[in-house]
């Protein structure tokens, strides 16, 4: 990843940084070679972090200097268009205020397109772990420092669909405490495995109808903190059929305390599938009522 100088246009719109030669990762090129929304959004994290760099302020400084940690509390995208696994992306992050940014992807070469609008929101947060927290942040960072947690909570219960996973050390950063991505992972896979309990499978429907999954937007949202060895609870419901074309979801994420629950994330999806074979190959299939019926009522079949 490279940062290249902003143009006088792009000084005028308020354009902070523009982070170039952003490439989505091999690993995340699952069905074909399309991208996943897995990706997408850690390209978006990516290009985040890109601005601090591009200021001399990146994770590694702002953890030793100042002990603080860069915490992604807020992610939320809309996925107009396809990305391929070969495809490179210029990113345009703007600081739209304290704690928020937005991003836009777009890949680079002849036909380039428009593949991402998100926000993002981020904290400072003192680490336990640094060894040093003595020198004052820079002016334009001080609004960041903040208590690590989403500022708007997504509505809604807990589903019926409950899956538990325990947080091991590679689901964390600075040491303990659970981080953004891997709440976004979190949804892809408590997706899955929704899917494959009401038997609508990713394998199944890939292989009898050749539909694969589609997402064209995407939130996750930090509550509160999930730490090393905690057990979260991850459920997953799905609340309307949207269009007859796809369905929108929600993910709550609670550590378990005994008999009690404790809210760390939550996240909502819209989520519908790609035709890759016969006369409708690249359109968004039809969702059947049977299908639509499985998806609403987690009817296992």
């Amino acid at each position: 990843m490279t940062a290249e100088p902003l143009t006088r246009d792009e000084e005028e719109r308020g354009v902070v940084s523009v982070v170039t030669h952003l490439r989505p990762r091999y690993e995340s090129a699952n069905i074909r070679t399309w991208i996943g929304f897995k990706q997408f959004m850690q390209l978006a994290q990516e290009a985040v972090l890109g601005w601090f760099r591009e200021r001399g302020l990146g994770p590694q400084r702002l953890f030793h200097e100042y002990g603080a940690g860069l915490r992604v509390l807020d992610s939320s995208v809309l996925l107009p268009a396809t990305l391929e696994v070969d495809d490179e992306v210029t990113a345009e992050v703007t600081r739209t205020g304290g704690t928020t940014f937005t991003v836009r992807l777009r890949t680079c070469g002849e036909g380039a397109a428009r593949v991402l609008r998100g926000r993002l929101t981020v904290a400072l947060v003192p680490e336990a772990a640094a060894e040093r927290r003595d020198a004052e942040l820079p002016g334009e960072l001080r609004a960041l420092l903040t208590s690590p947690v989403a500022a708007e909570e997504i509505a809604g219960r807990p589903g019926q669909f409950s899956w538990d996973w325990t947080a091991r050390y590679f689901h964390c950063h600075y040491s303990d405490v659970v981080q953004h991505s891997t709440y976004v992972a979190a949804l892809e896979e408590v997706v899955d495995r929704y899917l494959a309990e009401v038997g609508l499978s990713v394998p199944r429907l890939l292989a009898e109808r050749g539909w694969i999954p589609v997402v064209s937007r995407a939130r996750v949202a930090v509550y509160g903190e999930a730490r090393m060895d905690d057990v979260v609870r991850t459920t997953f419901a799905v609340d309307d059929i949207v269009g007859g074309r796809a369905f929108d979801g929600r993910m709550t994420c609670h550590v378990v305390e005994g008999d009690r629950t404790r809210l760390v994330a939550a996240g909502t999806i819209l989520h519908g599938y790609a035709v890759t074979r016969g006369e409708s190959v690249g359109q968004l299939a039809e969702l059947d009522e049977e299908t639509a019926e499985m998806l609403r009522r987690g009817e296992a079949r």
